[in-house]
């Protein structure tokens, strides 16, 4: 079957037959990517070539949904045309599962918090900021985006913060951003901006209620933690 195209295989082994016949559940990564990349190269099957993509992300798709353009051509055989597509792909099933929110409309750990957030923050290259806006029962009134900024820190402005909370009515409110290296350890500089907006909070009786630090693969609560 090696180096044969994807027409002369059985029809049980042609991932987008396979697909009619046994149910999407039934591919491998490697024949589902391969479906959206179509064609293969005049060595390679598009199965092949979607495992050699595989094979730079260790096949790990989280990963694979961090990649840019120019990480992806590096792959030999993949033009912008079928980068693209995979790209498209991988943001679709990113907003796929913000959509996908937890059911909960109630906040009630670090942990909720997370799953809420974790598919607005998740495969990101750059730091972003939001806050979490809660009624005095913790039920969830909305987020908010409050900033971007480079791969290892975005600016905060507090009056912005509390002016959008304020708008929202809320009773309380959820700091939250991302480390895009995935270092879950707090730096100086976000210790810093916490403790200024906990103090502010509390002098207009608007509470910071936590400050959680996300990666794509866990989470860390300042207030879990003590550092509130």
């Amino acid at each position: 079957m090696k180096n044969q195209p994807i027409k002369h295989w059985s029809v049980d082994d042609r991932p987008r037959e396979k697909m009619a016949l046994k149910g999407r559940r039934s591919l491998s990564n490697a024949e589902l990517l391969a479906i959206l990349l179509r064609t293969g190269t005049s060595r390679k099957s598009a199965v092949e070539l979607a495992q050699d993509i595989l094979h730079s992300c260790s096949g790990n798709l989280h990963l694979l949904g961090r990649k840019d353009l120019h990480e992806f051509i590096q792959t030999k055989g993949i033009g912008e045309a079928k980068a693209i597509t995979i790209m498209a792909a991988m943001e679709l099933a990113r907003r796929r599962g913000e959509e996908n929110e937890i059911s909960t409309s109630k906040v009630n750990s670090s942990g909720d918090v997370y799953r809420y957030m974790k598919p607005v923050l998740s495969d990101l290259h750059h730091e972003e900021f939001h806050i979490l806006l809660l009624t005095r029962s913790n039920s969830i009134i909305g987020k908010e985006f409050i900033s971007q900024g480079g791969f290892s820190g975005t600016v905060v402005d507090g009056k912005l913060i509390f002016k959008k909370a304020l708008d929202r009515k809320a009773s309380g409110v959820i700091l939250i951003h991302n480390h895009p290296s995935g270092t879950l350890e707090p730096s100086i500089e976000d210790l810093r901006i916490t403790r200024k907006l906990v103090d502010f909070g509390k002098l207009i009786d608007l509470p910071v209620l936590d400050h959680v630090i996300f990666t794509d693969n866990g989470y860390f609560s300042f207030s879990d933690n003590g550092k509130m």
